[in-house]
C-alpha cells in the first residue's frame, strides 16, 4: 500500500477527482491539512456566530490549516458557506466516534460547561486552549490566556460592574490570537440570495424603500431578554405616523405567536415574515431591513453579522460585551443597580426592560435614514 497522501481532498472512500487515482498518479490539486484545528462551540447559537470572529485571526496564525469545529444540531446551519472552515461536526455520537480517533494540534474550547470541557479532555490534540475539566468534574482553564474569560464567570463585580472589553476581544486571548476586531463570518448562498431577490420582488420591496425590522423575541432559556407586545405596537405606530417606513417582523418559530399577534394588530400595514422556515431562511429574511430593532439575542447577533445598524436595548445581559462595529446604538439601563444580573427570574418586575427609551429608538432610527440621503 503507498502511502496515503497529506491531502484534505484524499478521503480514502472514493477518487478526489473522476477517474484520478490519488494513490497511484498523485495528487491532481494538493491541499495539505497543515495544523489541524478543532473547535468546541456547544453554546447558544449567538455565541456560535459570534465565535466566527476568531476565524481571520486563526488563519493569519496557521495560514496553512485545516479548521473543524464541533456545535449543536440546532447551530450547524449558522457555519454553512463559510470559507474559513473545512468540516462541521454536529454533536452526536458518531461525531464524537470519529473526533476521537482524529489527532489534532490544536483544540479551541469557547466553552465554559461540563459537557465541552469534557469533550476537550476527552480528545487527543498538542494543544489544547480555553477550558477542560479537572477530576472532580470542575470546569477549569487550560491556558492562561483563558484565566481572565474563567474569572469573569466567577466574579461577578468584574463581570458586571469592571469589565469593558468585548466578548470577541477576550476570546482572542482565550485562544492565544492577535486580536484585530476581526467581524463576524456568515456568507449566503447563490440560491439564498436569488430567494432574498425574489422575496423582495413578491411584496413590493423597492431599492429607495427605508426599511425597519424588528426582531421581537429571544430564546426560551432566557425570556426576559425582550420587549413587551405593547412596547413594540408602541414603536410601531410611531414609525408608521412618518409614512415613509416599510415595517418587518422577525424571528424564530417561539416568535410565531408574538409577532402574528402584532400582525394582526396593524391589519396588513407591516410584513410579518414566516417564522418557521429554519435557521438560514429567517437570515434571508434578516438581511433585507437596513435596521434591526432588537434585544440581546441571536437575532442581533445575525443584524451585526449581516453588518446592519442595529439598535439593540439590553437588560439582564451585558452589554459591554457587545461589539456593534460601529454601526449602532446600544440602550441599556443606566443606573439600574440590579442590571445587569443574567437572572431568569426579576424580582423587581423588570424595571430593566420598563425603562427601555422607545422615544430613543425612534430619534436613533430615524436619524440613521436621515443622514443616509
Amino acid at each position: 500500500m503507498k502511502k496515503i497522501p497529506d491531502c484534505k481532498n484524499f478521503t480514502g472512500y472514493k477518487p478526489c477527482f473522476p477517474y484520478h487515482n490519488c494513490l497511484e498518479d498523485g495528487c491532481k490539486e494538493e491541499r495539505k491539512f497543515g495544523k489541524k484545528i478543532l473547535i468546541i462551540n456547544l453554546d447558544a447559537m449567538g455565541d456560535v456566530l459570534m465565535t466566527t470572529a476568531q476565524l481571520p485571526a486563526i488563519k493569519r496564525k496557521y495560514p496553512i490549516s485545516t479548521i473543524y469545529w464541533i456545535t449543536l444540531k440546532n447551530a450547524v446551519r449558522i457555519l454553512d458557506n463559510n470559507p474559513y472552515i473545512d468540516r462541521v461536526f454536529p454533536f452526536d455520537f458518531e461525531s464524537i466516534l470519529i473526533l476521537n480517533e482524529m489527532e489534532f494540534d490544536v483544540i479551541m474550547n469557547a466553552d465554559k460547561s461540563m459537557r465541552s470541557g469534557a469533550l476537550a479532555m476527552q480528545l487527543k490534540a498538542k494543544e489544547k486552549l480555553g477550558f477542560g475539566i479537572n477530576g472532580n468534574g470542575q470546569i477549569i482553564p487550560l491556558n492562561k490566556g483563558a484565566e481572565y474569560n474563567y474569572m469573569l464567570g466567577l466574579d461577578d463585580n468584574l463581570k458586571f460592574k469592571i469589565n469593558q472589553r468585548t466578548g470577541q476581544e477576550y476570546l482572542a486571548e482565550t485562544f492565544e490570537l492577535d486580536y484585530q476586531r476581526d467581524e463576524y463570518v456568515f456568507n449566503f448562498n447563490d440560491e439564498e440570495l436569488q430567494f432574498i431577490e425574489n422575496y423582495k420582488y413578491q411584496i413590493g420591496i423597492k431599492p429607495d424603500d427605508e426599511i425597519i425590522g424588528f426582531n421581537t423575541g429571544c430564546s426560551l432559556l432566557f425570556p426576559n431578554k425582550k420587549m413587551t407586545i405593547e412596547q413594540h405596537i408602541i414603536l410601531i405606530e410611531k414609525f408608521l405616523s412618518f409614512d415613509r417606513f416599510k415595517i418587518m417582523l422577525l424571528g424564530g418559530p417561539e416568535d410565531t405567536e408574538r409577532n402574528q399577534t402584532i400582525a394582526e394588530y396593524f391589519k396588513g400595514k407591516i410584513i410579518n415574515t414566516l417564522t418557521t422556515e429554519g435557521l438560514r431562511r429567517g437570515a434571508c429574511y434578516e438581511s433585507i431591513p437596513q435596521v434591526i430593532i432588537t434585544g440581546d439575542s441571536f437575532g442581533m447577533h445575525l443584524a451585526i453579522a449581516l453588518k446592519k445598524y442595529v439598535i439593540a436595548w439590553f437588560g439582564l445581559s451585558c452589554w459591554t460585551e457587545i461589539d456593534l462595529y460601529d454601526r449602532g446604538v446600544k440602550l441599556y439601563p443606566e443606573g439600574l443597580f440590579c442590571a445587569p444580573c443574567w437572572k431568569k427570574e426579576c424580582p423587581y418586575n423588570l424595571e430593566c426592560i420598563q425603562m427601555i427609551d422607545l422615544e430613543r429608538i425612534v430619534k436613533e432610527t430615524v436619524a440613521y435614514f436621515d443622514g443616509k440621503k
